[in-house]
């Protein structure tokens, strides 16, 4: 049973988009393998399937945050608020978003997250690593 803000989908892919209430997501990954570092990944989207019920209608406000291992931050934090009214005649309400970034600038190898809060608490955790391709010797 859907008893609070429920996170359907929380995902790093190639691409994503919001089609009339679907949410379209394309190749989903958690490693990039980069030749050399710092590397910059050219492309990819953060896509997010959110289910609201009665009693979580009003103001949300959202941030999105791309960290390292150390907390600290590869691009600004995404702040957004979204308003949310459930008709009367629905159990629950989805919400997609999709976020779109280029040229994402990883500086070592390492573990990276991509962090969602809502209201000021932390709801979701994107795990992405990124290691460097080791040429064989020879």
């Amino acid at each position: 049973m859907l008893r609070d803000m429920d996170f359907q989908v929380a995902t790093l892919c190639d691409s994503a988009a919001d089609y009339q209430g679907k949410l379209c997501v394309l190749g989903t990954f958690d490693t990039i393998m980069a030749p050399n570092l710092p590397a910059a990944h050219p492309q990819c989207s953060v896509a997010l399937r959110i289910a609201f019920r009665k009693g979580e209608e009003g103001e949300h406000v959202f941030q999105v945050r791309i960290i390292d291992e150390d907390g600290g931050s590869i691009v600004p934090p995404i702040d957004a608020k979204i308003m949310v009214q459930i008709p009367e005649n629905v159990f629950f309400f989805c919400r997609n978003a999709v976020l779109n970034f280029q040229q994402l600038k990883f500086e070592q190898e390492g573990l990276y997250s991509v962090d969602v809060d809502v209201n000021g608490q932390q709801r979701a955790s994107i795990p992405l690593q990124v290691r460097r391709i080791r040429q064989a010797a020879g």
